[in-house]
């Protein structure tokens, strides 16, 4: 648990571009709630790897939201069960159930179909949102905390030389 704080710290301390590291935890949202061999996580993943994100904040953020995901799965089968049982869509599902990438993304059970609408509503505003979080995070707090007295004399040693170094 303290090597994550520890990581995450450091990608939020780190000179990475706040949109990488904010994309990279929406995208993770999406892979956090939806079950984990699934076609769309592996076209997540491809995009993990081809776009300019930061695949540490991907890593700890669906580690994140898997955790998450196990308390919101009420929420996801309430939703999911909604749209399966709307009677407008029911002859869109049974054509997708009836291909085979349908059946490999288990669209009819209710609980991924409420995790894919849930993450595709709020994909966007928590990537604003995260973007504007860190932006704010970097401009006060850590410039608050680089100027507080423990970490100037932290920063004058020899161990923080090291560190420096080694990172």
């Amino acid at each position: 648990m303290l090597s994550m704080i520890a990581k995450l710290l450091k990608v939020l301390n780190s000179e990475a571009d706040p949109f990488q590291i904010s994309v990279a935890l929406g995208l993770s949202m999406i892979t956090g709630f939806l079950p984990l061999f699934t076609p769309l996580n592996l076209l997540i993943l491809l995009l993990v790897l081809v776009l300019r994100v930061n695949i540490s904040s991907y890593l700890l953020g669906s580690a994140f939201f898997a955790g998450i995901a196990w308390f919101l799965d009420p929420i996801f089968h309430r939703i999911g069960l909604a749209v399966l049982t709307a009677g407008a869509l029911e002859g869109s599902w049974t054509a997708l159930y009836n291909t085979v990438l349908g059946r490999l993304q288990r669209f009819n059970n209710s609980v991924v179909m409420g995790s894919v609408i849930f993450s595709a509503l709020f994909f966007v505003p928590l990537v604003l949102l995260l973007n504007i979080a860190i932006r704010k995070y970097r401009d006060h707090v850590l410039l608050w905390v680089k100027k507080t007295r423990f970490m100037q004399i932290l920063m004058a040693s020899k161990f923080y030389d090291l560190y420096e170094k080694l990172s």
